[in-house]
């Protein structure tokens, strides 16, 4: 049995993670259940991975301390800051970890405007205690989450691993180049392994409240107005939660039976779908329309995405299966069960 540590395991991407990993291996989980949203969301997800419940009484650290005190086979919680290097080498100390699936960030293009320095610490900093600990700990296998914001407005599609990122344009999108050109430093000095996943849009079951899809669906249920940025034609290439999570499987794999590997991948749908088709799929799916607000486009807003995946489909047998209008039949399945939980 193998033990992995992933770091914001806590969160929509990483409770889908867990759940996944926990059927066969061990799972060290750490999050540090930041306010960028509410806690018990974060719970909720945790309770779905593992099967276990607890009742959230509205005392944050007591309802955590709660959950994390179960006795859940091959689970463990710990509450820690990946900015606190004691903590997390304290964690490394405790456990022979086979493996770092690298989750945790401070999520989020816009905010990161707002508070850029605030993101450069928990990004690049936090990131870097992850690297040390590795190197201390002799860890020499690492998955690192990556962005497909670092590649801007590129020009040419789709998006290809080779293609330059010297362009960002939000400081969310630095963060997480800087956090890929650190990676490649402690793989070149200490011969750590790694692939470097590059998510595009993930999106299903556990979203994130403030992300456009969980968003939208909410307020066109509840008949409120949508903040709509732009004319609609910027557009995503969204991906469903269960292909972002096969490819971190595969990718885990591939990354245990070869030595020597640093690699960047795509993982994305190579579909590419505009807002205005987005906003119209969910509305279709409710059987309500929606009441926009219509805004300018925001700062840091990139206008396009669109994933390459080749080389994932090559080097990791990735395959994603999961259309778009399936997906969005299958998040507001998820999102009418539970909504009373997952509010923006």
């Amino acid at each position: 049995m193998k033990i992995y540590l992933v770091t914001g395991g806590a969160g929509f991407i990483g409770s889908h993670l867990v759940e996944n990993l926990i059927q066969k291996h061990q799972v060290i989980v750490v999050d540090n259940f930041d306010d960028f949203y509410d806690y018990s969301i974060k719970l909720k997800n945790l309770q779905a991975a593992t099967g276990v419940s607890a009742e959230i009484k509205g005392d944050k650290w007591e309802d955590i301390e709660c959950f994390a005190q179960k006795d859940i086979p091959n689970f463990k919680l710990y509450t820690a800051n990946i900015v606190d290097r004691d903590s997390i080498f304290k964690i490394f100390e405790n456990h022979h970890i086979d493996a770092v699936i690298h989750l945790a960030a401070l999520a989020g293009v816009r905010p990161s405007i707002q508070q850029p320095l605030r993101y450069e610490e928990v990004n690049v900093k936090g990131s870097l205690n992850i690297f040390e600990a590795l190197k201390n700990f002799k860890v020499k296998k690492l998955l690192f989450a990556s962005s497909s914001s670092v590649y801007g407005n590129n020009a040419k599609t789709p998006f290809a691993e080779s293609d330059p990122v010297d362009f960002s344009i939000s400081p969310y999108a630095a963060t997480k180049k800087s956090g890929e050109i650190l990676a490649h430093v402690y793989h070149h000095l200490h011969e750590i392994d790694m692939l470097l996943l590059r998510f595009f849009t993930v999106y299903g079951p556990r979203q994130r409240p403030d992300l456009a899809i969980h968003k939208f669906t909410n307020l066109i249920e509840n008949g409120e107005q949508i903040p709509f940025y732009g004319d609609g034609s910027t557009a995503r290439d969204y991906t469903y939660i269960d292909d972002i999570i096969q490819g971190i499987l595969k990718a885990l794999d591939y990354i245990e039976k070869n030595e020597n590997v640093y690699e960047t991948l795509n993982l994305g749908e190579n579909q590419v779908v505009k807002l205005s088709e987005m906003l119209a799929s969910i509305e279709a799916t409710l059987g309500k329309k929606a009441l926009l607000n219509h805004l300018p486009m925001q700062p840091g807003d990139v206008n396009l995405t669109n994933a390459d995946i080749r080389k994932a489909k090559k080097l990791i047998g990735y395959a994603p299966t999961t259309d778009f209008s399936t997906g969005i039949q299958k998040f507001v399945d998820w999102y009418r069960k539970n909504n009373i939980f997952f509010k923006p």
